[in-house]
């Protein structure tokens, strides 16, 4: 099987990394000339962490990335105390990386290629997908405006602009509020303490100020300030200079910068034929929720194992668009808080996390018990000790489906695994019970 993927952003590299790992033949190519060299998508939510765990990078990832940061938030030039954008919790046994992770996205997307490489597959700058068509059974594409290729499925994981969603002409449902305009980038800061995220207004509103948000890997801040003349440093100088009241914050190493908009939109569908839609390709979120890339690679990891299998691969719309829609409600009202001037506007809850993700109820749920328990088939698999050195999530990771036989013998058969004590009370399921879940991390079946 062939597969390739027009996008290498962290959508298109994660879904490259899981088909890799399972033998597919898989391309990945990007019309940019180089690799994307900014911050943007920066905030690792903690279910995007179990993803990174089972691809073999999360330690990479913790290694290059902080902890969410507290903000030190000041009006008028005066310190009006400590903020933190949500309570920080410890690890549990079922929940392992309960913060999340701040690291900027073009780092984020140097781990992803460097294992990427480690299956001897490399993204292709400069090359671009310029057209294709497409049968029952194959994808013919056109790159570059000359090379020809075939392939069994394409999939789009092209950004919001996604060539391929338009060449579909699947429209691409929402709107585009041009009444906010942001200016975003990455610039290091003399005067400031990179421990702390900062926050400088005239008033209390977040939409009259600007934040500072400590990069991982040197002294460079990503900041968000209202687009209010030159976009030059020495404009970006002016407005520290007139939000902060004057303090003494001198503005260096301005390394990128990029013009937002507030955009909320939703493909009408994920699939046609053989080509698939991923990512920005699918959905655009608002960056106020921090949900967007998180977003993307979740959409990844569903359409992996089916693409890999050639199976359910029309569950995936049904799976995962109503999970963008749901995500789409959340940064929405975080962008409501903003523009109404709500000081809580930075403020998330575990609900932003996306722990909370179910296809319970969905095509490919079945739950086959006489009592319910704590986890029902669609949830996320929480993780679990086996025992005093392996974890649920050892078990998982990889691209197989595990079953869990618990308080019981398990078959004798690959990747099944006997399961009791502590790990049994987090499932909360009758001895007896099997679970079998998923290559992307959720139950598939639950049966006892």
């Amino acid at each position: 099987m062939k597969v390739l993927i027009a996008g290498a952003g962290p959508t298109g590299l994660t879904l490259a990394i899981d088909l890799a790992r399972r033998g597919i033949e898989v391309r990945v190519v990007d019309k940019a000339a180089e690799f994307f060299n900014g911050s943007r998508g920066d905030g690792l939510q903690p279910r995007t962490l179990e993803v990174f765990d089972d691809l073999g990078v999360v330690e990479a990832v913790l290694d290059a990335g902080i902890a969410p940061p507290a903000t030190r938030a000041y009006v008028a030039g005066e310190f009006i105390g400590v903020q933190w954008m949500g309570e920080l919790r410890e690890p549990t046994p079922d929940v392992p990386y309960p913060n999340g992770c701040m690291l900027g996205q073009s780092r984020t997307e140097g781990i992803l290629r460097e294992r990427l490489a480690g299956f001897g597959v490399r993204v292709e700058l400069g090359t671009e997908l310029t057209g294709f068509t497409q049968d029952t059974a194959g994808v013919d594409v056109v790159l570059n405006g000359t090379e020809r290729t075939r392939v069994d499925y394409l999939v789009g994981a092209d950004g919001g602009r996604s060539f391929v969603r338009k060449s579909l002409g699947i429209p691409f449902e929402g709107s585009t509020d041009e009444s906010i305009r942001m200016l975003l980038g990455d610039v290091a800061a003399e005067g400031l303490d990179h421990d702390f995220s900062y926050w400088f207004g005239q008033t209390a509103n977040p939409r009259e100020g600007i934040a500072l948000t400590p990069l991982s890997g040197g002294s460079q801040f990503q900041f968000a300030a209202p687009l209010d003349g030159d976009t030059s440093l020495a404009g970006l100088q002016a407005l520290v200079d007139r939000f902060s009241g004057g303090m003494d914050i001198r503005l260096h190493d301005l390394t990128w910068s990029t013009v937002w908009r507030p955009n909320s939109r939703l493909a009408a569908r994920y699939r046609q034929g053989r080509v698939f839609l991923a990512g920005d390709a699918a959905h655009v979120h608002p960056p106020t929720g921090g949900q967007g890339l998180n977003t993307g690679v979740g959409d990844a990891m569903n359409l992996g194992w089916k693409l890999a299998a050639e199976q359910h691969l029309d569950t995936y719309e049904a799976e995962r668009r109503p999970v963008a829609a749901s995500v789409l409600g959340l940064s929405e009202a975080s962008l409501k808080k903003y523009t109404e001037g709500d000081a809580d506007a930075h403020r998330r809850g575990s609900e932003y996390h996306q722990l909370g993700i179910s296809y319970a109820g969905g095509p490919l749920a079945r739950d086959e018990r006489a009592r319910p328990g704590r986890v029902v088939a669609g949830d996320r698999a929480p993780d679990g000790p086996v025992d005093e050195k392996t974890r649920l999530f050892d078990l998982f990771r990889g691209p197989h489906w595990t079953t869990l036989a618990f308080g019981r013998p398990a078959p004798q058969a690959e990747h099944t695994h006997s399961i009791s004590g502590p790990a049994l009370e987090i499932y909360d399921v009758e001895p007896g019970t099997i679970v079998r879940v998923r290559p992307d991390g959720y139950i598939g079946s639950i049966i006892g």
